[in-house]
């Protein structure tokens, strides 16, 4: 494979090939695709569960938004909800730049979200109104029932209704959900979704108390609220329930053979989203000081550790890449410069940009590609060393290696020009021996 020029004539523009998504390995069972499963029984397929999950989410979204509108009212609606809306697409965003080493699908974000939006805030408002009004009736005290409500049963019922969503993504797109970076960015987008919900109920309620007593500009209820949820403590949700994801990647992470600890994971991440969450609602109870204390002297903390955990999660996920796709190099299916090129993110965007402006918007996205099939291979090969890759590792690194060579003509001579272009040369790693490496052999 030739390097590439920055600036190509035009006439060199290469035809991008249609690139056949059908593995052609022996290892890949006949008729299968992406997901190696048999044909099966059209209740068992993946239409018909994805149209029945669909269903029951529209469902949900339409009695959430009666229930919402009911107890704000049309205008109140309408003032949450253009109030509730502002910190989503930065926290969207942010969860979204923590997965660019290898980008889940937008399905699976965009299932979480919509599950926190409407299935999860449809049962915590539900189960939560329920279990307040039988305590107050159990106990004839409607304030101690508000506060056991908000801080024991509140955060048991909410937490559990969003780990269902990273539950459902962990059973059923395993391939997706790898490690602790998956559990974290699919925790944050369910919680978003369900912050942007009881915000707009929230709000809507504010809204509505300032109508009735007269009141506006900063001295209203509706600033105050939106000075505590939406300025001062958007990440909170996201923060609780990413406990529960992280538990969910750890678990993602471990070997098959330990089942108590990959069961184990996930219950303590959700124990512990449980806890942060009641002692995040019991502030309140302790008056404005308690409340900023335990925002200052707990949750800014709480935030800036998981924050850290999340980016060093990230290296780490590179210098995985950087580690793994050598042995694949030393085998001839890369270049030699490409697994350190792989491994920087201003390498491969600037391999990304390389096609673009050479061969046009469908080489771009077909190094795009390249780029995330080579990272799921190097994630898959450090899977597969720890014990935790499924039976289906040999068709599924078939597989991966198929989409990567009908690229390579592409894809590899951008990476290699950016590899060079930022300084970033391949070295075999000194204790590490790919000499005659084939995963084919034998």
């Amino acid at each position: 494979m030739s390097d590439w020029s920055p600036q190509p004539h035009p006439a060199a523009r290469l035809a991008v090939p249609a690139c056949d998504e059908r593995p052609l390995f022996d290892a890949v069972p006949e008729r299968a695709r992406w997901r190696y499963k048999p044909r099966r029984d059209f209740w068992r397929s993946r239409a018909v569960r994805a149209w029945a999950l669909i269903t029951l989410l529209a469902l949900s979204g339409l009695m959430i938004l009666a229930l919402v509108r009911e107890q704000t009212g049309t205008e109140g609606f309408l003032v949450g909800l253009g109030l509730a809306v502002l910190p989503v697409p930065l926290l969207a965003a942010a969860f979204r730049w923590l997965d660019r080493v290898e980008p889940g699908p937008w399905r699976n974000l965009v299932f979480a979200f919509a599950w926190g939006a409407c299935a999860a805030a449809l049962v915590a408002i539900i189960a939560n109104t329920f279990a307040t009004r039988w305590i107050a009736t159990a106990t004839a005290d409607p304030t101690h029932a508000d506060t056991i409500g908000a801080t024991v049963i509140a955060p048991v019922v909410e937490e559990t209704a969003k780990a269902a969503a990273v539950l459902l993504l962990f059973l059923f797109r395993r391939q997706d959900f790898t490690g602790l970076v998956d559990g974290v960015v699919i925790a944050g987008f369910t919680a978003t979704g369900f912050a942007f919900t009881e915000n707009i109920l929230y709000l809507g309620n504010a809204f509505g108390e300032d109508q009735e007593f007269g009141t506006s500009g900063f001295a209203s209820v509706t600033a105050a609220t939106f000075f505590v949820r939406i300025v001062m403590s958007p990440f909170a949700h996201p923060l609780f329930t990413v406990l529960t994801g992280i538990g969910f990647g750890l678990a993602a992470a471990t070997a098959r053979h330990r089942r108590v600890r990959r069961v184990a994971l996930p219950l303590l991440g959700l124990l512990l989203a449980m806890g942060m969450h009641a002692l995040w609602n019991g502030s309140g109870v302790l008056g404005p000081l308690g409340f900023y204390a335990v925002y200052a002297a707990f949750m800014v903390p709480a935030f800036g550790l998981l924050t850290w955990l999340a980016v060093w999660s990230r290296q780490r996920e590179l210098r995985t890449v950087a580690a793994e796709l050598p042995a694949y190099a030393a085998a001839g299916w890369l270049a030699p410069a490409e697994p350190l090129a792989l491994s920087s993110m201003k390498a491969r965007t600037m391999a990304r940009d390389l096609a673009g402006r050479t061969h046009g918007p469908a080489a771009a996205r077909a190094v795009s590609e390249y780029e995330a099939f080579a990272t799921s291979l190097a994630f898959l090969r450090h899977r597969a060393g720890r014990g935790a890759a499924g039976p289906d590792f040999v068709a599924r690194e078939q597989e991966l290696l198929h989409h990567l060579w009908q690229r390579r003509d592409l894809a590899g001579p951008a990476l290699t020009y950016a590899a060079r272009a930022t300084g970033r040369a391949w070295q075999p790693p000194p204790h590490l021996d790919y000499s005659g490496f084939n995963p084919y052999r034998g």
